[in-house]
């Protein structure tokens, strides 16, 4: 009785309780076909308990049920086959076709469409050739392909996504703390109900017709249910929900917080403006600078390149070029002596500067060009958006959420000029780790989400009430660190993982107060005495089973397009 009387301080077994009392009542009564059927039911309960968890974790379960076994590895031009721990990185693998590629590896040699909607929820087929990437778990749809392993088995993308859905297998779902908050008063107003019926009518049998219809056992199950049917769905669109709390708090999200480069950014400059002096043109700056820039691995090098490369400009041949690591390159292009790099390379190689020239006046990141001495153009970068960011914006300003916040280590002239395009009021520049996390801690509309996609995400992620790692084939660090991983490389899965929490959170809500909700009533008309308790046991289980099949709607949610 001690142990009984703790549960039912803490609420933990509140209706449990109120089951036994109906139980032991019945018996003591003599209703025994009542009592019976309370035992029946609440033995049921399980098996419905089982069934209903077992469709609500479905996709989860398919995850981990495909996951690769076997490889067949090519030694010395004879295939073996392996079983897909044996495998490590370098080896040569065969994947035929309707084979579930084994490893994170690059195809090199063949052509094959892949199946990638288990890992990122893309539903179209991905064509893939020689060099290119391809994930494990990815299913080869038609051509054989020989690949080179990149990863053994357990460092490969399938792994770390059977790792994040075995936590989310584990998670207990904390939405069982809300109904549990609803069970005490419950209960207690079930006995009230129960006991001022008896007082007043001096029959026990009153007491028993109320308090028979209060035992809602399996009810509460509706919740969870709910919850861990939302987490499978997300999952069969590549949005890791880790835990239930996740997703509780991912559905209340009031404030949205990004980081700025690589998040809401494409993370790669782009060419932004050019402007040519003198006898240049702008076209003359641009094919100059690609002309030198295409030797270069530099991340700005690439951006001129192909810029170049889309206005279709021809490119010079560059001789002996020399490159100054972290300054920029010189070269002889056409009999011309060519510098490229950053302004301090130019004063140091005695550049001559227009005279209405104003160094100070470029904020943005910069490439200097110049021609004999002179300076010829300036070409400056720009970090892009990217295509989907506007319409994910306006997606969650839909669903509810009105306030954002941009941290960005970038300068606070980028930062404001992308905060501007977005309509973002609040923006930090110039933040390091820590000061991001400084950050989300003085927000004052909570819960607070943060989206990133980075090593240096990592704290923030921790931090924030719902932590979201954009492209988790990105950083490790930034997926163990989030609550919700994303494995597609688009915002727009933050915008869809907001709407089904948002749909889970309110059906599993729906679920507990329409099971509470009939139950009160019904304990208000058998307090009337008209009716048998055999009646009333019937009945509530009745309930019970609709209110969890209303809770597994949640199965069936349909993602924002």
């Amino acid at each position: 009785m001690r142990g009984m009387w703790e549960d039912f301080r803490t609420g933990t077994y509140g209706l449990d309780i109120l089951a036994l009392t109906a139980i032991y009542a019945a018996v003591l009564l003599h209703e025994y076909w009542a009592a019976m059927i309370v035992v029946i039911m609440l033995t049921g309960g399980e098996s419905l308990e089982d069934y209903a968890e077992h469709r609500a974790r479905s996709e989860l379960d398919a995850l981990l049920t495909r996951a690769p076994q076997e490889a067949h590895v090519i030694k010395g031009g004879k295939t073996v086959d392996v079983p897909v721990t044996k495998v490590h990185a370098g080896d040569k693998l065969l994947v035929k076709p309707g084979e579930l590629v084994p490893v994170d590896a690059v195809i090199i040699e063949g052509t094959a469409s892949f199946d990638e909607a288990s890992l990122t929820g893309e539903s179209l087929p991905q064509v893939k050739k020689q060099d290119d990437q391809i994930l494990s778990g990815s299913v080869n749809l038609d051509g054989a392909v020989t690949i080179k392993a990149l990863h053994s088995a357990a460092d490969s993308q399938y792994e770390q996504i059977i790792k994040l859905v075995r936590s989310a297998q584990n998670s207990q779902a904390p939405f069982v703390r809300l109904a549990d908050r609803y069970s005490i008063p419950f209960t207690i107003m079930a006995f009230a109900i129960a006991g001022s019926v008896w007082i007043m009518s001096g029959d026990p049998i009153r007491f028993l017709q109320v308090i028979i219809v209060a035992t809602p056992c399996p009810l509460l199950l509706a919740a969870p249910i709910a919850l861990i049917s939302g987490m499978s769905r997300a999952s069969k669109y590549g949005i890791i929900i880790k835990t239930g709390s996740g997703l509780e708090k991912l559905a209340d999200i009031q404030t949205m917080a990004f980081d700025k480069t690589g998040t809401l950014t494409r993370g790669e400059p782009a060419v932004d403006k050019i402007s040519a002096f003198g006898k240049w043109t702008k076209d003359d700056v641009l094919s100059t600078a690609a002309s030198l820039e295409q030797s270069s691995n530099h991340i700005l090098a690439q951006a001129i390149v192909s810029a170049a490369s889309d206005k279709k400009l021809s490119f010079g041949k560059a001789k002996h070029v020399s490159e100054t690591a972290g300054h920029g390159l010189t070269a002889r292009i056409k009999n011309q002596e060519v510098i490229v790099g950053r302004y301090d390379f130019m004063l140091q190689n005695d550049v001559s500067l227009p005279a209405t020239f104003d160094h100070k006046s470029i904020a943005q990141t910069a490439t200097y060009i110049s021609v004999n001495g002179e300076l010829a153009g300036v070409i400056t970068f720009k970090d892009e958006l990217r295509p989907e960011t506007k319409s994910t914006l306006q997606s969650l300003r839909k669903l509810g959420i009105k306030n954002f916040l941009m941290l960005t280590g970038d300068n606070h002239a980028a930062a404001k000029a992308v905060a501007k395009t977005l309509n973002i009021d609040n923006f930090e520049a110039g933040a390091l780790p820590g000061q991001k996390v400084h950050a989300l801690e003085k927000v004052e509309a909570k819960p607070v989400a943060f989206v990133g996609d980075g090593v240096n995400d990592a704290p923030v992620l921790t931090t924030a009430d719902v932590g979201i790692a954009l492209g988790a084939r990105g950083s490790t660090a930034a997926s163990e660190s989030a609550d919700i991983v994303i494995m597609q490389d688009s915002l727009t899965y933050v915008a869809r993982a907001i709407a089904v929490a948002q749909r889970a959170f309110g059906i599993a809500k729906q679920s507990i107060l329409i099971g509470i909700g009939i139950s009160i009533g019904l304990m208000l008309i058998f307090a009337t005495g008209k009716f048998s308790p055999v009646l009333g046991a019937v009945l509530q289980e009745v309930v019970d089973v609709v209110v969890i099949f209303n809770a597994l709607r949640a199965h069936n949610i349909k993602v924002l397009e």
